[in-house]
């Protein structure tokens, strides 16, 4: 009798090229040690480099000043000074602690309350299914109006929606962070940074052109289309490469179940709050008198209501959640809703631990000035490579992005930079509009795999209350591909409107 030979295995299916590249980048991130001490490493770091370069003299001249701007060597007496004299207030200043704790507190008391949870159930997933990252997607951009706020609110309500329909938590935390980072200058509305970027370009322009007026709307056109080609780019990226590199979600879906006489009942009276709060809010800043706007000037845009927006989001949520709360009888006295504010900071005890060491970190390296020389460095580099036309803007866009891996501000990075390239392209027929445009770009594109960008902590405190063991690794890799294709397609994007002619705003063209 013949031996019946053996079923052999199947071989395991051959992974793509990009699955291999992101695998590395995630085992190599996944090495590095715990978030806490690496940001304790990096700072010894700078440190020593600002020891370093101060020793050899590396210097540049400020573009706007023409004074020297010099590495300051933070391990002499006054740097100690420096060091241990402002630790404290470098954590108590740091900007994205008051905005998460304040926004938490009302976000955490509308998910204890099932407010969240009920509203996304009967709005967003009553959506095909289809549609639901898409959506998410293009909130969070659009969300960006709110300005850091949206890294805070977004993310957390995106990985519920993402959990409540069976997907992974950490897919739809991951692509709203992306969309929020990466989109950080594209948007269907203008907000203050529309605002503080046109104060910037104007005043270098006038450098050439003495009687040159900026104005808040002059990449509107340009923001617009890049909103849906963004929301587009990422959805994409989300379902082809991001999705599949995490397992599907297995623990409970809430089935969209009917909603009980109680929950009615909460429903009706969140939403009455919701609309007096909002009716409040709109008389306070529709009439050019009212009292959220500029008391001299009457505008919006620079306005209280703008400056304000974490508070007036913190009530957005807690208000409409103790309404909803004592509806449904899931809050039956001031205590309970004591409780719940205890529960939603108490949640984020990992993170103001990060922030701690962040806040030091980041302190550090804007004392030294490393950043802002690497900056005027780099813009050095350009004009010494001699391009022109669009292989010059390309190179710029690249530059700032690159920058933008150092110096998180989109305000500071342009301050410094506005000096040099709006004068300089002005000279060579660009307009200051354009030239802020291509800035825009490059500070984007980058933002999603930067850890100079604070929110990246806060990402990484809210990833692992899904999966503790997640490293730094696994976000970078996960989020690399958003970054990567964003680059792509804006660029695809920006040298289209430049070969066309495009307007770039209202009254606002590519050439002078």
């Amino acid at each position: 009798m013949s031996a019946i030979p053996k079923q052999q295995a199947p071989l395991p299916a051959k992974k793509k090229l990009t699955d291999r590249f992101l695998d590395s980048i995630e085992r190599a991130g996944n090495k590095l040690p715990d978030p806490i001490t690496l940001f304790v490493i990096m700072s010894g770091m700078i440190l020593i480099l600002s020891f370093l370069l101060a020793k050899i003299g590396v210097s540049a001249t400020d573009p706007s000043s023409g004074e020297p701007i010099e590495v300051i060597n933070l391990l002499n007496r006054a740097g100690i000074e420096q060091i241990l004299t402002n630790m404290v207030s470098n954590f108590t200043s740091f900007a994205p602690l008051g905005l998460v704790l304040v926004t938490m507190l009302g976000v955490g008391v509308a998910e204890a309350t099932g407010l969240i949870q009920l509203v996304m159930k009967k709005s967003v997933l009553s959506a095909p299914k289809k549609l639901i990252l898409p959506v998410v997607l293009f909130t969070a951009i659009v969300g960006g109006v709110a300005a850091d706020a949206a890294f805070i609110v977004f993310p957390p309500i995106a990985a519920l929606i993402f959990m409540s329909v069976g997907r992974s938590p950490l897919v739809g935390l991951i692509a709203t962070y992306a969309a929020v980072g990466g989109g950080f200058s594209a948007n269907i509305l203008l907000n203050s940074l529309d605002v503080l970027l046109a104060g910037i370009t104007e005043q270098a322009a006038k450098m050439v052109d003495p009687n040159y007026i900026g104005n808040p709307t002059m990449n509107y056109y340009f923001l617009i289309a890049s909103t849906f080609l963004l929301v587009g780019l990422a959805t994409w990226v989300t379902v082809k490469f991001v999705e599949p590199r995490f397992s599907k979600y297995d623990g409970k879906v809430e089935a969209i179940a009917e909603i009980t006489s109680a929950e009615k009942r909460g429903l009706k009276w969140a939403g009455i709050t919701v609309f007096a709060y909002i009716a409040i809010l709109l008389i306070a800043v529709i009439p050019e008198n009212g009292w959220l706007r500029d008391a001299e000037t009457g505008s919006f845009i620079n306005s209280p209501f703008m400056s304000g927006i974490v508070p007036i989001m913190l009530f957005l949520f807690l208000l409409p959640a103790i309404a909803f709360g004592i509806g449904a009888k899931t809050i039956k006295s001031d205590k309970d809703v004591a409780d719940k504010m205890f529960k939603s900071i108490a949640d984020l005890a990992p993170f103001i631990v990060l922030a701690f060491v962040a806040a030091q970190m980041i302190a550090f390296f804007n004392w030294s000035n490393i950043g802002p020389i690497l900056a005027i460095k780099g813009a050095e580099l350009l004009q010494a490579m001699n391009f022109t036309g669009l292989p010059m803007l390309i190179g710029f866009i690249i530059i700032c992005a690159f920058i933008n891996l150092l110096i998180a501000s989109a305000s500071a990075k342009w301050a410094l930079l506005a000096t040099i390239f709006v004068p300089m392209f002005m000279y060579l027929g660009y307009s200051p509009a354009f030239t802020q445009m291509a800035y825009r770009i490059g500070d984007s594109i980058t933002n999603p795999i930067t850890p100079m960008l604070a929110y990246f902590a806060i990402l990484l405190s809210f990833a692992r209350k899904h999966d503790k063991s997640i490293g730094i690794g696994t976000l970078i890799s996960a989020l690399l591909p958003y970054s990567i294709c964003f680059a792509i397609g804006w660029i695809i994007l920006f040298s289209i409107w430049y070969l066309l002619g495009l307007p770039v705003g209202p009254g606002d063209s590519i050439f002078l």
